[in-house]
């Protein structure tokens, strides 16, 4: 176990377009919210699993088009404030039970009232659970675009980029190191520079495969690890 590691200090989540990687793993996303003006009865869903971006590259977008968020707890209460050709971002659209509000936005949006609904979502808007049977045909039909897993250049990116922003140095070999034995989320990625930041911070070093080894032995240990 490490000693002397701050490891519940909360990092502040930076989800700007400047601190966004791109790569092959978002590419397609990129280009399908970029061409939202198009969509196929103006709806879409991001699809990831949790830590692949999703909030990131939605919020980058909703700010881009200024679109509303809106709980997808609540999406029924809340529509009936929605003005005519609002641009609108519902995250975490299947934890809750599709109902009434989602039928009645996605109605609004096919017939031109709203100019875009985007969705992010775990899973294919085909296997959320739905409470109103005319609604499964249209989530069944719902266009959807999906994040994958990074790949080592664009971790290794975000790990360099991440480092950079902190001016924590590294040692040669340390991310080749941490490749295969690191979770291989955009969110994991961000927390454990966070960790070996502070360790090595800790150790009044730079991060060498020796902090890399105590920070992935301590994740491994606190259940954190992927």
């Amino acid at each position: 176990m490490i000693k002397q590691m701050a490891l519940d200090l909360p990092v502040k989540a930076d989800f700007s377009a400047d601190s966004f990687i791109r790569g092959g793993a978002n590419e397609e996303a990129r280009a399908a919210l970029t061409n939202w003006q198009h969509w196929p009865k103006r709806a879409l869903a991001l699809i990831g699993d949790p830590g692949a971006g999703k909030t990131h590259l939605a919020t980058i977008w909703s700010e881009e088009t200024r679109a509303i968020c809106l709980d997808a707890a609540r999406l029924e209460a809340s529509l009936a404030s929605v003005p005519p050709n609002a641009v609108l971002l519902v995250e975490d659209a299947d934890r809750v039970m599709a109902g009434q509000g989602l039928f009645h936005a996605l109605n609004r949006a096919a017939e031109g009232d709203i100019a875009a609904i985007l969705l992010t979502a775990r899973s294919n808007p085909a296997s959320w659970s739905c409470e109103v049977p005319d609604l499964v045909s249209r989530l069944r039909a719902l266009p959807h675009v999906a994040l994958r897993e990074p790949d080592d250049d664009m971790l290794t990116r975000l790990i360099r980029k991440q480092l950079h922003d902190r001016r924590a140095p590294i040692q040669p070999g340390v991310i080749e190191y941490l490749l295969p034995r690191m979770e291989r989320s955009v969110s994991a990625t961000r927390r454990l520079v966070d960790l070996l930041d502070k360790h090595a911070l800790v150790k009044r070093t730079a991060i060498t495969r020796s902090v890399a080894r105590d920070v992935l032995e301590n994740l491994s240990q606190t259940g954190d690890a992927g």
